[in-house]
């Protein structure tokens, strides 16, 4: 059980457990977060919780006036999702099959947590197939499919996924292959041409690659995670890695865009504007109130501080040699989101079927921490934005992925379909769940003062 889980880690990291967790979580959130002093811990702390999956008639939990229902059951791994504009949906199921080599005595200890957090019991057991796309084809939009089919399969752990110029491209953890696809096909059968290499290798620690191209088409963006938690790999091993790159989808060409990510996704443009988003997930191992996970506006050749520094110019005191001047000019993220939550998926609300309140805002797949005994994430969030920029303190939007000390569901990446309906993928409960309005009374709580369900 999850608590068992917890008790035996706490006995082998010592004492790291019994740090006091005084900070206000609501102090975490927005513009200027407060940052307790760093600690390192022999073995950080911990919170892994059984995975169950979702029993018949289950269901996360969203606000009064909204309704979540299963488009798609029985998935693989879901970890995306992108929805096009004749109804049909695009759903990525990706594992990545790779294993680690061990470089540091506390590694076998971390391997073991983090096998755990994402493993399944025989409840919520996945089919074996995966490294594939599904269609699903909801043509009336009553969030009910009439059609479901593999669109391709025997892909390398993809994650991020673009339709192009009568292209579908999609983002595997070593490469961005394209193949023929019109909206409307229900399978492809061309071999994929690769467009290019991204960094991934026997090492490839975080492995999601997300994909976005820019309003006009005119370029991609991916992005690539670091290859450890605070560079203790070397830099030989972060080559080209914690970074978003820019890539021309004619020729390939890729040059880097921005640098200091640490683990980036969720790329995405704000809605009207030329302006990049991404939510990236912070290190790890400084205890359980560092380092919030954050959402920021990606600027052309900006350094966001990873490995030097973290939310801005907070220097990371592990990092060797350390940098100076490249910790002066890292940028201060535009809004964190609460420590160790593991943001992985973002969208912008716009659609016209939710009140007008989230026109404009921001949607969060919170995957959930495991550094740090007290859960943050398992959640959809949902962040105000005004004239452009991020306001207030974040909304609990889908919740009940954690109940009882076990997890029935894990939400990734997140998006909005044709008819303004939400779309949440979530890998533990291999489903993709619609969140649609239904008409009645919302909570009339704001975005901008409420306060987040505590678990």
């Amino acid at each position: 059980m999850s608590r068992t889980l917890v008790a035996t880690v706490c006995l082998l990291s010592l004492a790291a457990c019994g740090s006091d967790q005084a900070i206000d979580p609501n102090s975490q959130y927005g513009a200027d977060p407060v940052l307790p002093p760093p600690h390192e811990q022999l073995v950080a702390d911990v919170g892994v919780f059984e995975t169950v999956g979702w029993q018949p008639g289950e269901t996360p939990t969203v606000p009064a006036g909204f309704r979540i229902a299963a488009v798609a059951q029985g998935l693989s791994n879901p970890r995306n999702v992108l929805a096009l504009p004749n109804g049909d949906i695009l759903i990525v199921e990706s594992r990545n099959e790779g294993g680690e080599p061990v470089q540091r005595p506390k590694d076998p200890i971390r391997d073991w947590i983090m096998s755990r957090a994402h493993s399944q019991t025989e409840s919520g057991q996945a089919p074996s197939a995966s490294n594939r796309i599904t269609l699903i084809r909801d043509a009336n939009g009553d969030g009910r499919p009439e059609l479901r089919s593999v669109l391709v399969d025997k892909l390398n752990a993809p994650f991020g996924i673009a339709v192009l110029d009568g292209y579908l491209f999609v983002a595997n953890t070593d490469a961005i292959v394209r193949y023929p696809f019109t909206p409307g096909d229900t399978r492809i059968t061309a071999s994929g041409v690769k467009l290019v290499d991204l960094p991934a290798g026997s090492i490839n620690h975080h492995w999601t690659k997300s994909l976005t191209a820019s309003p006009d088409g005119s370029r991609f963006f991916v992005s690539v995670g670091s290859n450890s938690n605070a560079m203790e790999r070397g830099s030989d091993a972060e080559r080209d890695r914690a970074a978003i790159h820019e890539v021309d989808p004619r020729t390939g060409l890729m040059k880097t865009f921005a640098t200091g990510l640490r683990n980036p996704n969720g790329l995405t443009f704000y809605p009207g504007s030329n302006t990049l988003w991404t939510v990236v997930n912070e290190r790890d191992e400084l205890g359980p109130d560092l380092v919030p996970d954050y959402m920021t506006s990606v600027r052309p050749g900006g350094f966001y501080g990873w490995p030097y520094s973290y939310y801005g110019q907070h220097v990371d005191p592990r990092v060797r040699p350390q940098h100076p001047e490249l910790v002066a000019r890292a940028i201060r993220p535009d809004y964190a989101l609460g420590s160790h939550v593991a943001a992985l998926g973002l969208t912008f609300y716009t659609g016209a079927s939710f009140p007008d309140r989230f026109r404009g805002g921001a949607f969060v797949g919170e995957h959930g921490s495991w550094n740090r005994t007290d859960p943050h994430g398992y959640k959809v969030a949902f962040i105000a934005f005004r004239g452009g920029r991020p306001t207030g303190i974040p909304q609990d939007f889908v919740t009940g992925f954690l109940k009882d000390g076990k997890a029935h569901g894990r939400p990734v990446g997140v998006t909005v379909d044709r008819t303004g309906a939400l779309l949440v993928a979530d890998d533990v409960g291999n489903t993709v769940w619609r969140v649609s309005h239904t008409g009645n009374q919302v909570a009339s709580r704001s975005p901008a003062t409420s306060t987040p369900e505590r678990r």
